[in-house]
């Protein structure tokens, strides 16, 4: 089984490219987030094109902000929109969605950006992930799970092209990365640090300053899984000849073979970054001007 989450960054921008990518990566479950539409307009829009690929679709969203979906060619069960006792903004926004795929509790998660450490969305952002750890360790305890999406926390300093970048900005905080500890505490595996421990691999690179071509980027679109679903992983990677071209999201899917691995240990880009060093830093250390910052969407 085929397993991938994709911060589409707008599912109406990137109507085209979604088809296409499903089309050519042929998952079998799809996590969505930041799709910023209602139920009613995803569905309208992706409809006949996820029925004619064999995709059912459960889809949680307000038309404004956020939205997050799943996909399967499987089943699509026990669907859950929400984050069940979650915090809101002050009123719970469309940032989680969950669902039974073949036997695996999937929960597609767009978790708050926090924007500055001093804002009220920092606060909330921390007491959002306090919530999900609950949840996840509940459903946890009753089979296999994984959780898939963008955390909008680099977990380490190697998840950061540059960590100077990022002082005093979200995203690397102690208490973001506590919080997320406390979530891998369930326990949960982040596949994709398990299977490339000291890689360099980044899912986001910011629409400026020419960051995806230099590989500027961070990893904050996280693959977790119960042990159970991690002994099943054959190869993860990030797909990074979707962000690749024009009308692109600024995140790239993260993709998960369970059990068979149709294209192999491919590694962890595809295809991998260029211009880089021995060491995976880039040739030169990055001017203010080359700066990418806190990736800028809620």
């Amino acid at each position: 089984m085929r397993i991938a989450t994709w911060n589409i960054n707008s599912a109406k921008a990137r109507q085209a490219r979604l088809i296409e990518w499903l089309d050519r990566a042929e998952p079998d479950v799809v996590c969505l987030q930041e799709t910023k539409l209602s139920d009613e307009a995803f569905l309208e829009l992706f409809d006949e094109d996820l029925f004619r690929r064999g995709y059912r679709a459960a889809h949680h969203g307000d038309g404004r902000w956020n939205g997050v979906a799943i996909l399967s060619r499987g089943t699509l069960d026990d669907v859950v929109r929400g984050l069940p006792g979650g915090p809101g903004f002050p009123d719970p926004e469309p940032r989680a969605i969950a669902a039974t795929c073949d036997g695996v509790r999937v929960w597609s998660l767009y978790i708050p950006n926090g924007r500055a450490v001093d804002d009220p969305h920092y606060a909330y952002k921390l007491s959002w992930l306090g919530v999900l750890r609950d949840v996840v360790a509940a459903e946890a305890a009753h089979g296999p799970l994984l959780a898939l999406g963008d955390f909008n926390i680099a977990p380490t300093d190697v998840d950061v092209w540059d960590l100077a970048q990022f002082e005093g900005s979200t995203h690397v905080t102690p208490a973001e990365r506590a919080a997320l500890a406390e979530i891998l505490g369930v326990p949960l595996v982040d596949v994709l640090r398990a299977r490339w421990p000291e890689d360099i691999v980044y899912t986001y690179w910011d629409y400026r300053q020419l960051a995806f071509p230099k590989n500027n980027g961070i990893r904050i679109d996280l693959t977790l899984a119960t042990p159970d679903v991690a002994e099943r992983v054959r190869a993860v990677w990030v797909d990074r000849a979707a962000r690749k071209g024009t009308g692109t999201s600024d995140h790239a899917p993260v993709v998960v073979d369970l059990d068979h691995a149709p294209d192999g240990d491919v590694g962890p880009m595809v295809p991998p970054p260029s211009a880089r060093t021995s060491s995976g830093r880039a040739s030169s250390r990055a001017s203010s001007a080359s700066a990418t910052g806190t990736p800028h969407h809620l």
